[in-house]
């Protein structure tokens, strides 16, 4: 199962061989002795290198081998059906060879959960398909509305980018966006455009939507199975019509959102401040999990300055930086677990 291109074997960091070895003897030693720890776990995991960094941290691997949890590096250079048994498969790998090889396993092995299929995850690859989805909830309620900002898919000529922009209707500024997702830092950068005549810079494809003022802040709502977490993130600053009067060209942002930007401790207005309702976003979760059919993802959400519940989703991301979420270990072994009791609710009486 060797992997082409950028994909490295994710047993070549020394520390991760580490704790996977140890994972492993402990294993072996389980089943020599024929003892069964209680809700064993076995999740199996091919990730990056840099998520292996953020997710896999010692307080995860310490509270999940406590609980009987054991994660344990895939081997791209074997056949994935030669390893495991797995009863959890957690992935987060680029390429369409990868696709191919989860998902052949994931038909071979159906008993084996797999987070998430790679058909679904691939919807979140295009922002046009990725967003497709929110709009089509129409999310409405006595707790809000959410919904997505007006936009248009470019894909030709960067010349006819301000002539498709007026037969649309768009409003200036315009948040530009690449259309691809492929995980690099490059496909979360943003531009802003200020005006008609530089939007002939941006380079298609791309997705061009009307920025909303949302009072610099953004709520990134984490979801682990059916747990919801939101945080607050600093986000671009609201744009006056004074401003967008003297201001001209297309300036660029890198990814807006980061835990170094964290809202949560900082000083502001309540209007701004204060999180969707939980039942908008229990809703809002429900939907998706059901529509997306991914389990881990998260949303970015922004409200509309001068509005209570008026919300926009702009983006969202498989499997994102959770190391980033506060108590993200405990979300995320409780999640673990729930699938083991879930699987022993569908076995059949004997």
């Amino acid at each position: 199962m060797r992997l082409k291109g950028e994909i490295h074997n994710p047993c070549c960091d020394e520390e991760e061989e580490k704790v996977a070895e140890e994972n492993g003897r402990e294993l072996n030693s389980i089943v020599g002795v024929g003892i069964s720890p209680p809700a064993k776990l076995v999740v199996g995991y091919a990730l990056t290198s840099k998520k292996k960094k953020s997710f896999l941290q010692p307080k995860l691997l310490g509270l999940a081998r406590n609980m009987g949890i054991f994660f344990i590096a895939i081997d791209l250079n074997r056949a994935l059906s030669d390893q495991g048994p797995f009863d959890v498969v957690l992935h987060k790998l680029a390429g369409k060879e990868w696709s191919e090889i989860i998902e052949d396993y994931r038909q071979k092995h159906p008993e084996v959960t797999v987070l998430d299929p790679p058909n679904a995850v691939q919807h979140l690859h295009n922002r046009q398909s990725m967003l497709q989805g929110v709009a089509d909830l129409n999310l409405s309620d006595c707790h809000g509305k959410v919904g997505v900002p007006k936009q248009l898919i470019v894909t030709k000529d960067p010349l006819s980018i301000p002539n498709e922009v007026d037969k649309a209707g768009l409003k200036l500024p315009l948040v530009a966006k690449p259309l691809l997702v492929d995980g690099s830092a490059k496909s979360h950068e943003l531009f802003l455009a200020y005006d008609q005549c530089s939007l002939s810079e941006l380079e298609p494809p791309l997705v061009l939507q009307e920025f909303v003022n949302h009072g610099g802040v953004l709520f990134k709502v984490y979801i682990v199975g059916e747990a919801i977490k939101v945080v607050r993130r600093f986000s671009l600053p609201n744009i006056s019509k004074r401003e967008l009067e003297k201001l001209a060209g297309v300036f660029r942002f890198p990814r807006v959102s980061c835990a170094a930007a964290s809202a949560d401790d900082a000083d502001l207005d309540p209007s701004i401040a204060e999180l969707p309702e939980r039942p908008l976003l229990e809703n809002l979760a429900r939907q998706l999990r059901q529509r997306l059919g991914l389990r881990l993802f998260n949303v970015d959400m922004i409200r509309e300055h001068g509005t209570k519940d008026v919300f926009y989703v702009i983006d969202i991301n498989y499997f994102p930086g959770y190391g980033k979420m506060p108590d993200y270990e405990h979300i995320f072994t409780d999640f673990l677990l729930s699938l083991v009791q879930s699987k022993h609710k569908k076995r059949p009486a004997t």
